[in-house]
C-alpha cells in the first residue's frame, strides 16, 4: 500500500479521516459512491472541502494512486469531483489509480481553490 507523505490524516479539530494507517489484513475496504444530500451537516461538507483540497494541493490533476486514502472518504467524491482511472476500476486494490476531476471540483467546493500559494 502506497503511504501519501503529507497528506493530512484527519480534518484539524475533528474525527473526520482523511488517511488510514496501515493495510487491513482482511483486504482493502472497497470504494462505495456514497451520495450527498442537500441536507448533510455543515461539519460533513467542511470534511469533503478539506480532503478536496488536500487532493488539490498533493496531486493537482495528476493521477494518483488510492494507497493509503480513507475508502470512506473518497466515496462521497467517486463519480464527481474523484474520477476512477482505470478501466475496469477495482474499488478494493489500493493501487487503483484516481484523478481529480477540477472542474467538477472547482464547481461543488469553490473555497477549496481560494489558496493559490501553491502554484498550481
Amino acid at each position: 500500500m502506497i503511504k501519501h507523505r503529507g497528506f493530512p490524516g484527519r480534518l484539524p479539530g475533528t474525527d473526520f479521516q482523511f488517511t488510514i494507517r496501515r493495510a487491513n489484513p482482511k483486504g482493502p475496504t472497497a470504494i462505495t459512491r456514497r451520495e450527498r444530500f442537500a441536507d448533510r451537516r455543515p461539519a460533513d461538507r467542511r470534511a469533503d472541502a478539506a480532503f478536496v483540497r488536500a487532493l488539490w494541493h498533493q496531486f493537482g490533476d495528476e493521477p494518483f494512486h488510492r494507497g493509503n486514502l480513507d475508502a470512506g472518504r473518497l466515496g462521497w467524491l467517486l463519480g464527481r469531483e474523484v474520477m476512477a482511472l482505470d478501466d475496469p476500476f477495482d474499488p478494493e486494490d489500493y493501487d487503483a489509480r484516481l484523478v481529480l476531476n477540477v472542474p467538477a471540483a472547482r464547481a461543488a467546493f469553490p473555497d477549496a481553490f481560494d489558496d493559490e500559494d501553491f502554484g498550481r
